[in-house]
């Protein structure tokens, strides 16, 4: 997604926590291709760190037009052991988090009137999963809060979307079992996992002038998992 901004002229800021290699390699790809970026540390679960973060991204840059909401955690178990700790850090990096970045670039998008706002939700988030309650819960609430915001925030200009990817190929989805994979991949009609090019592309989209009067949309990219 930061690569396929950054291809349509943004300047764009990758966000890490723990990723900074993995992020500065980002980086240093968009720039050998002409673009512009740059690597910023912050863990969005921290709510102070990451208004701070943006205010200070927005104030060296002159102004913030588009927040892609994406960092997610899974910790998967059955309800019954799922502890109250695992809900909490589920929770506080997928809601929390992404409540904290759109609210830090609200300020700044209500200023220059005009802003897109994304978050990437999950198919499981509107389908439910076993063993995924905490996820589920968390990308769910991203749907409502998607909503809201697009009401509070239209006479400004502000669009809010969210995306409901199915199953990606990323380092998150690597980490399942094997036949795990195969399960989820055998409900999918179209047979494979997308690539996160294929993710990309719509984010693009709803961060362009030619999606400015879509708002409080959810676009699903799942290869027909949910229909």
């Amino acid at each position: 997604m930061a690569e396929a901004l950054a291809a349509q002229g943004a300047t764009v800021v990758v966000n890490y926590a723990r990723g900074k290699d993995l992020a500065e390699e980002v980086v240093g790809g968009i720039r050998a291709r002409g673009g512009k970026a740059e690597a910023c540390g912050f863990d969005v679960a921290d709510t102070a760190a990451t208004e701070a973060a943006i205010a200070d991204i927005a104030k060296r840059h002159g102004r913030l037009d588009i927040l892609v909401a994406n960092a997610g955690i899974s910790i998967d178990a059955l309800a019954i052991q799922l502890k109250d700790e695992a809900l909490e850090q589920v929770w506080s990096v997928n809601v929390r988090g992404a409540i904290a970045c759109a609210r830090a670039s609200i300020k700044v998008m209500m200023r220059a009137k005009k802003g897109r706002i994304i978050f990437v939700s999950s198919v499981v988030g509107e389908m439910g999963n076993a063993g995924q309650t905490a996820y589920a819960a968390s990308k769910a609430a991203l749907l409502g809060i998607t909503k809201s915001l697009a009401r509070e925030y239209a006479k400004r200009n502000i669009t809010v979307n969210a995306i409901t990817p199915g199953w990606v190929d990323t380092d998150m989805t690597q980490q399942i079992p094997e036949a795990a994979k195969q399960a989820m991949i055998s409900s999918v009609p179209l047979g494979r996992a997308a690539t996160a090019h294929e993710i990309a592309g719509p984010t693009v989209f709803l961060a362009s002038d030619e999606a400015s009067y879509i708002t409080g949309a959810v676009l699903r990219v799942n290869g027909g998992m949910l229909m």
